[in-house]
């Protein structure tokens, strides 16, 4: 009798096949991972502009995409929805900028006597005798200071600054190319970038898709609303106590709270500074009451509520990113570091099939159903598929009926997706291209890796999906897919 085939992998032989040969190549395989991702590091920091530009325009066009949908279900033309939601974003920046450069223009004269009134009163307190040690002369400390000012090595500096001042403004004009087009084009490109894949690498490939623009999107519009709450509070403390710049320091903590953990911590202790500079240290107590007690506010109802399921990552988890992020990036690594940690998190769960498709709250139980938007249900047989197989992963050897059960119902579930209005954009070919005329899409087993797809998918028989009806569509999406 004839042995089947394997259709595993062939086993080493010769010097390979003994431990120390296993142990080679494992090594041979680290090396060059290792390998790989240096020279990756390598090459992004010699990019590092442009990767910092995607990375800020991908998450800002995820916040606002929901509002470009929204009015393209309206009947707005694609362009008008995108210049919209890109010119409210520009709109709200430079309106905070320029009210930021106000208002400290308004208060700068007062924030300067004050302070050095201030800056007085703590020299002759520090060097009257109320102090057990010796502390050093602060004015010969800031005539240094001054003297640094006035050298040489600050020209330099200068220079370097304005280097870093072209460079920002470089970046900030590539961030705003990149959004409009995100906006714009952003299902265009997934699209595209689906078409090359087929099967159960196609499905994941779209969830995560998906799953991006919900982690990513849900970050940064609960975050801002946490943040809008922390600046909004202070704000009121600041201005009861009539602290200068009021205006300016609550527009400082809102920016801080992007920083989770520690952000709005540390604006708040600034502003609170300030106010020992200009109210003196009782108001400077006050403060930093009204900061505990709106970081745990913030805490215990804000997040829990506002953010969601959008960031789910251990507090030590944050922590690590955020230290990694501003080693990396400063600042702005910072702001950025956890919602891509989430992000990596969650696409890590999609790819190791610890994720559940069907329990999605964006998508819901039903890929294919009139809450799914447009662009997703294109690849709605591949969707069907990958919940089939998410169902019930560890039951597929115990029940031998599950195959067959799911290769039937994942048919019928492509052809039901395939003759929905969804599909009329085009996609259901098996190279991702258009139907011929008078053809019907391909079901999956006309798909040359279908069949092999489908016959290893679980299913629970007490736990079958819900019937897929097709979704029908308003005549202004028909008019603009056309």
């Amino acid at each position: 009798m004839t042995a089947p085939p394997s259709s595993g992998s062939p086993e080493p032989s010769g010097a390979w096949a003994g431990p120390l040969g296993r142990a080679g190549a494992r090594a041979a395989q680290i090396l060059l991972v290792a390998a790989v991702i240096v020279g990756a590091v390598w090459l992004l920091r010699r990019v590092i502009l442009v990767v910092v530009a995607v990375l800020v325009a991908w998450i800002l066009a995820a916040a606002v995409t929901p509002l470009v949908r929204w009015l393209l279900g309206k009947g707005w033309p694609p362009l008008a929805a995108t210049l919209l939601a890109f010119l409210g974003i520009v709109i709200m920046v430079a309106a905070v900028v320029s009210g930021v450069v106000l208002a400290i223009r308004a208060e700068w004269d007062t924030l300067v006597a004050e302070a050095g009134d201030s800056w007085q009163e703590l020299q002759d307190w520090l060097s009257s005798d109320r102090l057990p040690f010796e502390v050093p002369d602060l004015g010969a400390a800031a005539e240094g200071v001054g003297d640094y000012l006035s050298s040489s090595d600050v020209a330099s500096s200068t220079l370097t600054g304005v280097s870093a001042v072209t460079e920002v403004f470089t970046g900030l004009l590539l961030i705003a190319v990149l959004l409009f087009f995100f906006l714009k084009d952003g299902s265009r490109i997934a699209n595209f970038t689906l078409r090359w894949f087929h099967g159960e690498t196609r499905a994941k490939l779209a969830e995560s898709i998906d799953r991006s623009t919900f982690v990513l999107g849900g970050y940064v519009r609960g975050t801002a609303t946490v943040a809008l709450v922390d600046a909004v509070l202070i704000g009121i403390g600041l201005a009861v106590l009539g602290v200068p710049l009021a205006i300016p320091l609550a527009v400082i903590v809102f920016v801080g709270a992007f920083i989770p953990v520690v952000g709005a911590t540390v604006t708040g202790i600034l502003a609170a500074g300030i106010t020992a500079v200009t109210n003196g240290p009782l108001d400077a107590l006050i403060v930093i009451v009204i900061v505990i007690a709106v970081n745990q506010l913030e805490s215990a109802l804000l997040q829990p509520v506002v953010m969601g399921r959008a960031m789910s990552l251990h507090p030590l988890i944050v922590l690590l990113a955020l230290t990694i992020g501003t080693i990396v990036g400063g600042i702005l690594g910072a702001i950025l570091a956890v919602p891509y940690t989430a992000l990596a998190w969650t696409l890590i769960q999609i790819w190791t099939d610890r994720y559940q498709a069907g329990d999605d709250p964006l998508l819901g139980k039903d890929p294919v159903d009139p809450r799914t938007r447009a662009e997703n249900r294109a690849t709605a047989s591949e969707r069907v598929k990958y919940q089939l197989l998410s169902l019930n992963r560890r039951r597929r050897r115990t029940d031998p009926g599950t195959a067959e059960q799911a290769a039937a119902l994942a048919g019928e579930s492509t052809t039901a997706a395939a003759e929905s209005p969804g599909h009329a954009d085009g996609r259901t070919g098996q190279d991702g291209g258009e139907p011929e005329a008078g053809q019907d899409p391909p079901t999956v087993s006309q798909r040359p890796s279908g069949a092999a797809f489908s016959s290893r998918l679980p299913l629970r028989r007490s736990a079958q999906p819900p019937p897929i009806e097709a979704v029908p569509r308003s005549e202004a999406q028909v008019t603009r897919q056309g």
